[in-house]
C-alpha cells in the first residue's frame, strides 16, 4: 500500500498537467472546486506538513543560523522582486501582475523539501527554510503584496495577514502539536500525508483552471513565459547568492531549490479569497505550480546524477 502511494505521489507533475488539460477541455469537470473547498484543501496540505514536523525540527533552526537566515532572506527578496519585475517587463494586465507578485511573495512549498530529498541536498536545512518562511508568511506575504502590487489594485494587507494565519500557519502548528502529543497515531496518519497533499493541490489547480479556462487559453503565452522566468531566475539567483556568501555546493543547491519553489496552492487560495474583483489573480498560480514542479523534477534528477563531492562544512 505504501509503495503504491509513493509511486502515485511521485507522479505529481503528471497528475497536475493532466488535470489542468482536462479542466481546460471540459471546465465543468472541476469548476465545482472553488470557494471553501480551496481554503480547506490548502489547510489540509499545511496540516500534512505540520504532521511531518517535530520539536526537533524547531531545535534544528538554532544549529544553522547563517544558512537558514540566507535561505529565508533570499527567498523573500529574490522572488517578490523578480515577480514584480517580470510583471512590468511582460506588461501583464493588473490581475495577472498581482497574481504573479502574490505567487512570488509566498513561502516555499512542501514540494521543495521533496525535491531537496531527491536531489540529495541538505534536507534538514530545506525543512528549516520552508518552516520559517511559512510561519512568517502572515507578515512577509501581505507586506510584499502591498508594496509591489498596491499600485495595480488596492491590497488589504490585514486581510491577507489573517487569511494566511488561518489557512497556513494555524494548520502547521496544529500538526506539530498533534505530532508532539500523539506521535504514534500521527506516524500512521502521516504516511498518507504526501498523497493527500498531491490530491489537494491538483484539485486546487484544476479548479482554478476550470473557472478561468478562457483566460488561461488567451493568456497562455505571457503567463507561461512569466512563470518559467520567475522560477528559472529563482533557482539560478538562489544558488549564486549562496555561493557568493561562501557556502558549499550542497548548501547552495538547497538554497536554490528553496528560493525557486513557491507554495502555489497558498497563492491560489489567497488570490481567490482576497482579490475577488480580479479573477485572473489566481491564474499565475496554475502556471507556477506546473512549471516549478517540472523544473524541480529535472533539477533533482540532474543533482542526483552529479552528486556533490565535497564535504560541506557545518552551517554557521
Amino acid at each position: 500500500m505504501q509503495q503504491l502511494l509513493s509511486k502515485l505521489t511521485n507522479l505529481y507533475p503528471f497528475w497536475l498537467i493532466s488535470a489542468s488539460l482536462v479542466a481546460l477541455a471540459r471546465p465543468a469537470t472541476f469548476a465545482w472546486f472553488t470557494g471553501p473547498w480551496i481554503t480547506w484543501a490548502i489547510g489540509t496540505v499545511m496540516l500534512g506538513m505540520g504532521l511531518t514536523l517535530s520539536l526537533d525540527d524547531f531545535k534544528r533552526l538554532a544549529r544553522a543560523p547563517g544558512a537558514l537566515a540566507l535561505g529565508f532572506v533570499a527567498h523573500y527578496t529574490i522572488m517578490p522582486l523578480t515577480g514584480w519585475m517580470l510583471g512590468r517587463i511582460l506588461n501583464l494586465e493588473p490581475g495577472m501582475a498581482v497574481g504573479l507578485i502574490l505567487v512570488a511573495s509566498c513561502p516555499s512549498g512542501t514540494a521543495s523539501n521533496v525535491v531537496c530529498f531527491l536531489a540529495k541536498a541538505d534536507v534538514a536545512l530545506a525543512v528549516s527554510v520552508t518552516l520559517t518562511s511559512t510561519l512568517f508568511a502572515f507578515v512577509t506575504t501581505p507586506l510584499w503584496c502591498q508594496l509591489l502590487a498596491g499600485h495595480y489594485v488596492p491590497v488589504d494587507a490585514v486581510g491577507l495577514c489573517f487569511s494566511t494565519l488561518k489557512a497556513v500557519v494555524a494548520p502547521v502548528l496544529i500538526g506539530v502539536l498533534c505530532n508532539w502529543k500523539f506521535p504514534r497515531v500521527v506516524s500512521h496518519a502521516a504516511r498518507f500525508g504526501p498523497f493527500v497533499s498531491v490530491v489537494s493541490i491538483v484539485l486546487i489547480t484544476a479548479g482554478i483552471v476550470a473557472q478561468n479556462a478562457a483566460a488561461v487559453i488567451s493568456n497562455l503565452g505571457k503567463l507561461a513565459v512569466g512563470a518559467f522566468l520567475l522560477h528559472v531566475l529563482g533557482f539560478i539567483l538562489g544558488y549564486a547568492v549562496a555561493r557568493a556568501f561562501g557556502y558549499s555546493a550542497q548548501t547552495a543547491r538547497t538554497v536554490s531549490i528553496e528560493v525557486g519553489m513557491q507554495n502555489g496552492g497558498m497563492a491560489a487560495m489567497l488570490a481567490k479569497k482576497n482579490f475577488p474583483t480580479e479573477p485572473l489573480a489566481a491564474v499565475p498560480a496554475v502556471f507556477s505550480g506546473v512549471v516549478q514542479n517540472i523544473m524541480g523534477s529535472i533539477i533533482a534528477s540532474w543533482c542526483k546524477r552529479h552528486p556533490v563531492k565535497e564535504t560541506p562544512p557545518p552551517h554557521s
